[in-house]
């Protein structure tokens, strides 16, 4: 909600009214000036040049296996050849080790009743024999809730369940069935298109977990004590991987301005859009930044790993941190996938004024939801909120209380008639319809879009690294200065 203040006028002197005017003029001049930064990337920061850079990871994934997931020579060249173009300029570069368990998918099936039905397997999830288990399928009737409590599992011991998305994490429906005695897990989304989910942790899965689309999941709700058949089969091991963190020489170190995206693709496919395209708009950007720009805040980059196992990355990077260095961290802006072929435009609900899913971010959240929303709308592109689900890298930010948002162009949902009408595109088409498969290639990339938004992340960069004060009430400036101005002005009234 916008609040107009009204500015009183006094019945002063013309000469007072003068010496207003041009005591006013100084202020405009700042709030000019606190844009000229932002101004500057956006010219800087070309499709050609990000561009460039989706060019090179195509060509890394083609020369290592057609992937470059966490733990792969994919990722480590990918790796590489971000951190080698960062330090080439200047910046301060750091890569950060940690572990993780690597998950790759050996086979998905399910036959219910004879007939094939597309099923995802959870990451993390539990395998089943060569050739699957078969058992019945067990509907478990839909509340607000559904398949969150112990008392939704009732006469399933031996069977494969059936339940809706939503309410709780998929862990803990595959848990609470498991206790019940359910020897599989199958569960659809409760929005149109297909169900990619994580268990998030190798420790608490306990029985074999697939995903269906909500289409798919409402038509078997009709087939309870079918005959199913499921076959899921990972393989899991325990690897290293690194995070490529980067930072200005210059700008205040109490208060950061950090962006990030994740580098690792699925080991299905090249990940171009997800998120060669976050990536190589936030590499861009940085290298048209510098090392040493005018800025008041320093500003941090974060190329994560080991998003696609469970933002194992940026959660590490996150507990690494004492409270005192998270503390330095202004806020955090996340971009993974920005240029989907059938896109939409989507900021991160930081209010949350359309009361989906999840609460608002911390404070400081809304504010950059509007710098995005106002960018871009202002440049003719309408934006649509997007709840923090919890599906990307500002997972563990906002568990620590720092400020987030970002902007992303959709993944496996369908695109609506109505937001086809908005934007173009198909309707009835998922965002990205090679979400997390081989084909999400150099092809598979809607490039007026990652210009688009690769403008919008340069520009909330220039904004931010030039004051923080909307989000957080640091107003630029060393530390203390605007501590010792106050005490000044205070001296200078008492004195009058």
């Amino acid at each position: 909600m916008q609040i107009t203040r009204k500015r009183r006028i006094l019945p002063v002197a013309l000469a007072a009214c003068a010496t207003l005017a041009l005591a006013s003029a100084p202020a405009a001049a700042a709030k000019s000036d606190d844009l000229a930064l932002a101004k500057q990337l956006t010219k800087k920061v070309t499709l050609d040049g990000v561009n460039r850079h989706l060019i090179a990871l195509q060509r890394i994934a083609d020369a290592n296996g057609g992937t470059r997931a966490a733990s792969t020579e994919g990722h480590k060249k990918s790796a590489e050849y971000v951190a080698t173009k960062l330090e080439a300029a200047g910046f301060t570069v750091t890569r950060q080790e940690f572990p993780f368990t690597y998950n790759e998918t050996l086979a998905e099936k399910l036959a219910v009743d004879g007939t094939d039905v597309p099923v995802i397997a959870m990451e993390y999830t539990p395998s089943t024999p060569v050739g699957g288990v078969t058992a019945q399928l067990a509907v478990v009737p839909g509340d607000a809730t559904p398949g969150c409590e112990a008392s939704d599992y009732s006469g399933i011991t031996g069977k494969i369940v059936l339940v809706s998305r939503g309410a709780c994490p998929f862990a803990q429906k595959q848990q609470a069935a498991a206790d019940a005695g359910a020897i599989g897990a199958l569960i659809y989304n409760n929005e149109p298109g297909p169900l990619n989910g994580t268990l998030g942790d190798p420790a608490g899965a306990r029985i074999p977990t697939g995903g269906l689309s909500q289409s798919d999941g409402q038509a078997l709700t009709a087939k309870d004590g079918a005959t199913v058949t499921l076959e899921l089969r990972t393989f899991q091991e325990a690897r290293t991987s690194y995070n490529v963190i980067a930072e200005t020489k210059t700008g205040r170190k109490d208060n950061v301005v950090m962006l990030g995206s994740h580098l690792d693709s699925v080991p299905a496919g090249p990940g171009i859009n997800d998120n060669g395209s976050g990536s190589a708009a936030l590499l861009e950007t940085a290298l048209q930044l510098g090392s040493q720009p005018k800025v008041n805040n320093a500003v941090r980059f974060g190329f994560w790993s080991s998003e696609e196992f469970g933002l194992i990355g940026s959660t590490y990077y996150v507990d690494s941190l004492s409270f005192e260095q998270q503390l330095d961290l202004a806020l955090y802006l996340n971009f993974d996938m920005i240029g989907s072929p059938n896109a939409g435009y989507f900021a991160y609900d930081g209010d949350d004024s359309d009361h989906v899913g999840a609460g608002p971010g911390p404070y400081g959240s809304a504010q950059i939801e509007k710098t995005f929303v106002d960018y871009l709308t202002g440049r003719g592109v309408p934006v649509e909120g997007t709840d923090f689900t919890g599906r990307s890298d500002y997972g563990e930010f906002i568990a620590a209380g720092i400020p987030a948002g970002g902007l992303d162009t959709g993944a496996e949902v369908l695109k609506t008639s109505g937001q086809a009408a908005k934007w173009g595109g198909t309707a009835g088409v998922a965002f990205d319809p090679c979400y997390h498969q081989a084909c999400d290639n150099l092809g598979n990339v809607d490039r007026v879009a990652l210009d688009r938004n690769s403008d919008g992340l340069a520009w909330a960069l220039g904004v931010y690294a030039t004051s923080t004060e909307s989000v957080n009430g640091v107003a630029p400036g060393k530390p203390g200065k605007a501590a010792k101005h106050k005490a000044a002005h205070r001296a200078a009234i008492a004195a009058a």
